[in-house]
């Protein structure tokens, strides 16, 4: 892998990886597109470590009160009912999905599930999907003539159940073109919870699981196309980008709807079938060697 292309995964990493349209995807069609090769699984997955990163620092205040007050709550019975020591246990328990599906999946992760055809699909399915949960969400919001506003649930109404939902949609995200926030968000919108706390939870949840992941993956740096002076880069670029990102993506949510993604994801897939059904495109472009 040249530094260029690292710069391009980097810039596209970190402008995706918030949004509801699948980063794993974008990464896997730059490089279809461009003519390079796929970078793989465990490119995807160290760079996402830098727009965690870009989490952690984002939501600092909050991550270090729920540890602080979930540690000590191991301790000191009466913190137990504190809400930061619930959410400590709920991302625990929401990461338990995705953890046992990654080790059981890991083969199809790194081959079946990179078509093309797949990720089309799963674009095009999961951004109706999101499109049905946003337009719910909205009803609630607005009302309406013949239909009352209804208050949406905050995350102090989270609970083991949800979860355990919202970690199995975080899951479906292994697949690429599901998108790790889009499915977490499609879920939470679903359930009842307002696009706000919806987004939270999901940028939480995914810091033990993309840590993980990333970490796992390290020793396999210099076996594919790719070497750890791109692979740094590209995560530092992600950093960066997803920082600006994030902080755009919470203001965002917080009076707009998640209709111009589900326009995009539906376009983008369709976009996919054609140039595969016309011969311009392989589902198996700029396949991975490693």
């Amino acid at each position: 892998m040249s530094w260029f292309e690292s710069l391009v995964l980097g810039l596209v990493q970190g402008l995706t990886e918030f949004l509801p349209i699948s980063s794993s995807a974008h990464l896997r069609l730059t490089a279809a597109f461009a003519g390079w090769q796929d970078p793989g699984a465990a490119f995807t997955a160290i760079t996402q470590i830098g727009t965690e990163a870009a989490v952690l620092i984002y939501f600092r205040k909050d991550i270090a009160r729920i540890i602080s007050t979930w540690f000590r709550s191991l301790f000191n019975k009466a913190l137990r009912s504190e809400q930061d020591a619930k959410m400590g246990w709920l991302v625990i328990v929401g990461s338990i999905p995705i953890g046992v599906l990654g080790i059981t999946l890991k083969d199809l992760i790194e081959g079946p599930f990179r078509d093309l055809r797949l990720t089309a699909t799963t674009l095009i399915v999961m951004g109706i999907v999101l499109g049905i949960a946003d337009r719910l969400a909205a009803r609630d919001e607005e009302g309406g003539r013949h239909r009352a506003m209804r208050e949406r649930k905050t995350l102090k109404e989270l609970g083991v159940k949800d979860g355990l939902i919202f970690g199995l949609c975080q899951a479906m995200a292994l697949v690429p073109g599901v998108s790790r926030s889009g499915a977490t968000i499609s879920g939470g919108l679903l359930m009842g919870f307002t696009r706000e706390a919806a987004a939270r939870y999901s940028f939480l949840l995914a810091i033990p699981a993309v840590l993980a992941s990333g970490g796992m993956e390290l020793k396999k740096l210099g076996e594919g196309p790719v070497s750890w002076g791109p692979t740094i880069f590209a995560t530092v670029i992600a950093f960066v980008v997803g920082y600006v990102v994030i902080a755009w993506f919470m203001k965002f949510i917080s009076s707009k709807s998640f209709m111009p993604f589900v326009v995009y994801r539906i376009l983008l897939g369709i976009a996919l079938f054609v140039l595969i059904a016309m011969g311009v495109l392989s589902p198996h472009a700029a396949a991975s060697a490693g």
